[in-house]
């Protein structure tokens, strides 16, 4: 006996695609973060888990700074190809505003490097208004 309400065959027939979005995404997202980690000066990770808390914020700055315009391009999509090229574009473009966030707010990052909490939350802010902006561009 099959189940005819719509409700629960479009659940059905959309989960599936979701979830498989999702998995897009957050592939993305990782290797984002990743390149991030690569890509920055200070090793904030290290930096991290050795205990500086200023480099812990500007660590989880950049993943939700990361992750904000890809759950945009996420919305924004209709097929997981979609997914993949906005998602890429996205997460190319976050980083390199976060780059020039790091080279326009000079000093900063070697703050945060010291320790420097409030040096954090400034870049973290600056790089905060980049995406949002950016998430609003690929959400149209």
């Amino acid at each position: 006996m099959p189940i005819a309400a719509p409700e629960i065959q479009a659940f059905a027939n959309g989960f599936p695609i979701a979830m498989l979005h999702w998995a897009a995404a957050l592939a993305i997202l990782i290797a984002g973060v990743a390149a991030y980690a690569f890509l920055s000066p200070h090793r904030e990770v290290a930096q991290a888990r050795d205990g500086n808390a200023a480099a812990a914020v500007s660590l989880g700055g950049a993943i939700i700074t990361l992750a904000i315009p890809l759950a945009a391009a996420v919305s924004a999509s209709a097929s997981t190809v979609e997914v993949a090229l906005w998602g890429v574009s996205v997460m190319v473009l976050q980083l390199l505003l976060g780059r020039i966030a790091d080279m326009v707010l000079r000093g900063l990052p070697e703050r945060i490097a010291e320790g420097d909490v409030a040096a954090a939350w400034l870049l973290v802010c600056a790089k905060s208004a980049l995406c949002l902006v950016l998430a609003a561009a690929v959400a149209g």
